[in-house]
């Protein structure tokens, strides 16, 4: 039973996207109240509410009366058919009145009663083009391109291709290979051609005016009469009636088919027209809107609602019925469910959750387009981490998304609200956003079991009392000093307006928050700072003091080595003039007879030394003489009074006579430079 409940949510998502796609609605529960009108009959819901419009979806039915009625005349293809083949064949509703249909029965019976199959007709688009005084009319296949479009109108115009500028694109300037059915347009579309490169003649003057006015901004202040609240919102000169309207439904969630306007000029007839053109007042216009009484519960119902009532009425207990008798949705639709089943976002049972993450992110974006939150690739332990313990100011909101394919609103909300290019930049600049895939029993259960771990019971509990149709949802969580909190939670049937407004309000709690982080973080950094400049403080005092000590050591064993060389030396010269005295020759006696010459030398100090020399005594003699008094030859010089003569410079070899010391001299001694 809940697989078949499962497979029959992801049809009717399925008939949901078509039903979009095909009317253009956009709102998402109009389409389905729609839908619920018609028992979820696709082409009765469509007819109903553009019947007959491009050959949408063509269908015989038992009864005749009622095909003319509701659908009116046959196809031309229907026609042919007949005309080739002779009578259609009678079908087996004629005796629905008295037996059950059979298994092989369906709501439709094209010429093969043993296939049901649909036929749908390509989708046409209308284009008016506006050139100068010009305005072409368009019809064209939305599986065209806009080169297409530029050809056409290069035959019309006369403008070559590559001087053409085609504006006016809702998103934006497209290129020339751009299919028509990728820009999901409405089906009357309005476009202008610039041409910079052609310079106007005097005849487009008025043109070139109104060129002006499409580049204009005009301020709409438009009043919700029912909300008693004014929106000022600024356009573009070339944004249509059609698209302000649309703008609008988005912001009242009222359907443009249900708006009920007032203050719009009575030249602005077609809401295909630029606003431009439209005859508003330039730079700002005052329009009101409110909700029209709703064609369902009207007592006079438009054309559209008595063809919905048609369908509902005739044609309700049929499809109700259709499981009943083997008939599958996907059937009724030509088409097999081998064909329209989706791959799961998540494979079950993955070992990794990186890799689970990967396949995640491949499926969402073959599914919605590559315009969607960057998700997080890892484990939520990982997402939390990068999220909540980095710095208070590189901290982040986490965003936990959870996708279920069971439920009807997952389509919508990924496509309209994850995918829109606003939510898709406030979430990768706010947030860290990671995903998950509950559709599949066991990666719930993984989920719950994560959740637990990180978050507590409480949300653990608090995403299991939520009902398949309520997802997906979007868990906005907030890390703080001692655990995460869960600031909110996102369901599925919300807008891109509420979605902003929720998460700017989560945002702001955060920010608070994070402010008051930061603080705390300055404040405590700033006092790390000031004991980290205390410890290097304390550390180089204890550096310097150190070396100080070191330097002083080394000095003080200095001055110990200088000591102890001077007394090495002083105790070497010691014993030099000891050695020097022992070894000089007896001083000769005045009466010995023999020839004596008495010396007298003035020390540096001032002292006077005497001696008797013999007068054949050498000059080295003397030299000795005076060293084993403490002035050594190599740093004293030995002169004599006058004339100046250097004793020391001459040959120690030589005696007394021959140096002329005799028989008596003074000398004086003078150091060395």
């Amino acid at each position: 039973m809940a697989s078949e409940s499962g497979d029959s949510n992801m049809d009717r998502e399925m008939i949901l996207a078509d039903f979009q796609a095909c009317t253009g609605i956009d709102n998402i529960a109009e389409a389905i109240t729609l839908l619920e009108l018609n028992n979820w009959d696709l082409v009765a819901a469509i007819n109903g509410v553009i019947p007959q419009e491009n050959g949408i979806l063509q269908s015989n039915f038992s009864s005749e009366a009622n095909q003319a009625s509701m659908y009116g005349p046959p196809s031309q293809s229907e026609a042919a058919d007949a005309a080739a083949g002779g009578a259609v064949p009678p079908t087996s509703s004629s005796s629905s009145s008295s037996s059950p249909p059979s298994s092989s029965t369906s709501a439709f019976c094209p010429s093969n009663s043993s296939r049901h199959i649909v036929e749908r007709q390509p989708r046409m688009l209308n284009f008016r083009v506006e050139y100068r005084q010009r305005a072409v009319e368009l019809v064209l296949e939305e599986g065209s391109t806009v080169g297409e479009i530029k050809q056409i109108l290069e035959t019309e115009l006369g403008v070559p291709v590559s001087k053409m500028q085609l504006k006016g694109w809702k998103s934006g300037d497209v290129s020339d290979s751009t299919v028509l059915r990728s820009l999901h347009l409405p089906k009357n579309n309005s476009l202008y051609v610039l041409t910079p490169d052609i310079a106007p003649t005097a005849s487009t003057s008025k043109n070139s005016a109104l060129q002006e006015s499409l580049n204009q901004n005009f301020l709409l202040v438009i009043s919700h009469r029912e909300a008693q609240r004014d929106y000022s919102l600024n356009f573009p000169g070339s944004r249509t009636i059609q698209e302000v309207k649309r703008n609008i439904s988005d912001l009242t969630n009222i359907p443009v088919r249900h708006q009920q306007w007032e203050g719009w000029p009575a030249s602005a007839s077609d809401d295909s027209m630029t606003l431009a053109v439209s005859g508003i007042n330039y730079p700002c216009h005052h329009l009101s809107v409110c909700r029209r009484s709703s064609p369902v519960n009207s007592q006079e119902p438009t054309e559209e609602c008595a063809d919905v009532h048609m369908v509902s009425d005739s044609e309700g207990d049929d499809f109700e019925d259709a499981s009943e008798f083997g008939v599958d949705d996907s059937e009724m639709f030509g088409m097999g469910s081998s064909t329209c089943r989706k791959s799961p976002m998540m494979p079950e049972n993955s070992e990794n959750e990186a890799d689970a993450l990967l396949h995640f992110t491949a499926e969402f974006s073959s599914r919605y387009g590559e315009t969607h939150p960057m998700f997080y690739i890892g484990s939520l332990e990982a997402a939390s981490q990068e999220a909540f313990y980095g710095k208070a100011r590189d901290r982040k909101l986490l965003a936990i998304y959870l996708h279920n394919d069971d439920s009807v609103l997952s389509n919508v909300f990924c496509s309209q609200m994850m995918c829109a290019d606003s939510i898709v930049s406030y979430l990768s600049q706010n947030f860290i956003t990671w995903a998950w895939d509950v559709t599949k029993e066991a990666n719930k259960a993984r989920l719950l079991t994560m959740c637990t771990r990180h978050f507590g019971s409480v949300v653990t509990q608090t995403i299991r009392t939520y009902k398949t149709d309520q997802f997906p949802l979007l868990l906005i969580v907030m890390g703080k000093r001692t655990s995460n909190e869960v600031l909110n939670v996102i369901q599925g049937n919300t807008t891109v307006d509420e979605l902003m407004m929720r998460l700017m309000g989560a945002m702001e709690i955060f920010t608070a928050q994070q402010q008051e982080d930061i603080k705390d973080e300055d404040e405590r950094e700033a006092r790390e700072t000031v004991k980290r400049e205390q410890d290097e403080a304390y550390r180089l005092s204890l550096e310097a003091d150190r070396k100080k000590r070191e330097a002083q050591e080394r000095e003080e064993a200095e001055l110990v080595r200088l000591e102890q060389m001077r007394k090495e030396q002083e105790e070497e010269k010691e014993a030099i003039r000891l050695s020097l005295e022992q070894a000089l020759p007896p001083e000769p006696d005045e009466d010995s007879g023999e020839q004596i010459s008495k010396l007298r030398i003035r020390t540096p100090s001032g002292e006077f030394l005497e001696r008797r020399f013999l007068g054949s005594c050498k000059l080295q003699v003397l030299f000795d003489f005076v060293a084993s008094k403490g002035y050594p030859f190599e740093e004293f010089k030995l002169l004599t009074t006058f004339p100046r003569r250097n004793i020391t410079q001459l040959d120690p070899g030589s005696t007394l006579l021959e140096a002329k010391l005799f028989p008596q001299e003074t000398l004086f001694l003078e150091a060395k430079e």
